[in-house]
């Protein structure tokens, strides 16, 4: 179920809100309950299997964890967190990577004897979400955190509906105060506080997300999917579609991430930030300061640490690098264009490690370095947007190579340049390049701003209403 479905908005979430805030604070089980309930309906919408294999994961690894937290002998504590890690990157791989697997092993088994057979897996909606908060739970009790105290608030921290399709991958126990900047979720399962006191910051947040993802990224992909899908663009095309996807993947995650946060407000429940003005970063380490914070962050305490960090010299820690940024390439999905961008970012993050964390072109100034770093990640994007690696660098080469679209070009000028479009790419450089988030934003509601909201709302409606649904690009991964 999407944020921005009709069954969502009009049925599911005044519905949950009325059913949550009507169950009694005490015990706290009751809304533990109630929301665990709200959240298994909420997924089994897509295919109610997906609630099977959701419920299997969260008892497998309640069961682990329980036998590694009653151990004291640190070998055995280890062969349980190495069972859990198997079995969740097991099935993670499984359901995402098998015909990946195949097809790049497709050459030697046309010559068995026996080709191995073809099969296709659906991908399963929100597993890379929820699989690595289970991962991060597994891990911090084996560190010494606490574990979950009961089976409930472990099915609710996975299950948890805002934050189950897409993230942010909130930690359980553990607070990353550079990261998350939100509350322990095991802390808040506690009391399961009211939303009344941030009523106003969660609707207000939930309805700049929901505006951005309707009027503007929605648009931008109709831009985007033009531009990639032609023949032949001449040089200009291909940039103004590059730029379209690189405002339209920030603007569309950024917008699901903050209507995830609103509603996690609107059940009294603090979510991580997950954005912090990546747009206005002077280089891709800053980037990925700024960029998907919740797993950029995973990465590094869960992985990169566990490689050893840049703990045993240079030369190592530019290697864990490069493994990390793969690995989060292929988390993306399995296809070469996802590998291919996981490489091109570690190797700039290579780059500005070994001069010291500065980019060649850090003697420029400020609004320069802003500038040469954004257009850097939107050539990166074109390897994520594309569907092969040739059909990337023929884009890229459009990009760079001076020249006219070849033939058609009043078509594609007619998908491209419309007025709308040209408006709605106008107002996305506008916001992505603005220092104010949504969430600095909405943390005070005045009368006017309230006006303001309620006329975006309605506004976003009306165009739902009139344009074809487009799901949030996340919700592929």
């Amino acid at each position: 179920m999407s944020f921005t479905s009709h069954a969502f908005l009009f049925y599911f979430l005044p519905g949950a809100l009325v059913v949550y805030h009507l169950t009694p604070r005490r015990p706290p089980a009751l809304r533990k309950t109630a929301l665990l309930v709200l959240s298994y309906f909420f997924y089994a919408w897509l295919d109610p299997r997906l609630v099977l294999l959701l419920l299997a994961t969260t008892v497998v690894n309640h069961r682990l964890v329980v036998w590694m937290a009653r151990s004291s002998a640190e070998r055995v504590r280890a062969r349980w967190l190495a069972a859990s890690l198997i079995i969740n990157l097991g099935v993670l791989a499984f359901f995402k990577y098998a015909v990946f697997i195949l097809e790049a092993l497709d050459p030697l088994l046309q010559l068995s004897a026996f080709p191995g057979p073809r099969f296709e897996i659906a991908l399963r909606a929100g597993i890379s979400f929820f699989t690595f908060k289970i991962i991060s739970y597994t891990i911090d009790v084996h560190r010494g955190e606490p574990p979950a105290r009961s089976f409930l608030d472990l099915a609710v921290y996975i299950a948890f509906f805002p934050q189950l399709l897409s993230g942010p991958i909130q930690r359980f126990g553990t607070i990353d105060r550079k990261a998350e900047r939100a509350a322990s979720f095991a802390a808040q399962l506690e009391s399961l506080p009211g939303a009344v006191p941030r009523l106003s910051f969660g609707a207000a947040l939930f309805i700049l997300g929901f505006a951005k993802k309707v009027l503007l990224a929605d648009v931008l992909g109709k831009v985007a999917d033009a531009a990639f899908s032609a023949a032949a663009p001449g040089t200009f095309d291909a940039w103004f579609g590059a730029l379209a996807y690189s405002l339209q993947i920030y603007i569309d995650f950024s917008a699901y991430s903050e209507m995830a946060i609103g509603v996690g407000h609107l059940l009294g429940l603090e979510c991580p930030r997950n954005f912090n003005a990546p747009c206005l970063a002077t280089g891709f380490t800053d980037f990925w300061r700024r960029w998907h914070i919740s797993l950029s962050s995973w990465f590094r305490d869960y992985l990169y640490v566990a490689l050893g960090g840049n703990r045993k010299g240079a030369a190592r820690s530019y290697l864990n690098l490069v493994i990390v940024f793969l690995l989060c390439g292929l988390w993306h999905g399995a296809r070469w264009t996802f590998v291919a961008w996981g490489i091109y970012h570690g190797l700039f993050l290579l780059l500005e490690r070994s001069r010291g964390r500065r980019t060649l072109y850090a003697v420029l100034p400020r609004a320069a370095q802003v500038a040469v770093t954004f257009l850097l990640v939107t050539v990166g994007w074109v390897f994520f947007r594309s569907e092969t690696l040739t059909d990337a660098f023929l884009y890229i080469a459009a990009m760079f190579t001076p020249k006219e679209p070849a033939g058609g070009s009043l078509l594609l000028d007619s998908l491209l340049y419309t007025r709308t479009h040209l408006l709605v790419m106008a107002s996305g450089l506008l916001l992505v390049f603005q220092p104010v988030q949504a969430a600095d934003w909405a943390q005070k509601v005045t009368r006017a701003r309230a006006v303001l909201l309620v006329f975006l709302f309605c506004i976003s409606i009306l165009t739902l209403f009139t344009q074809s649904f487009r799901s949030f690009l996340y919700f592929q991964f």
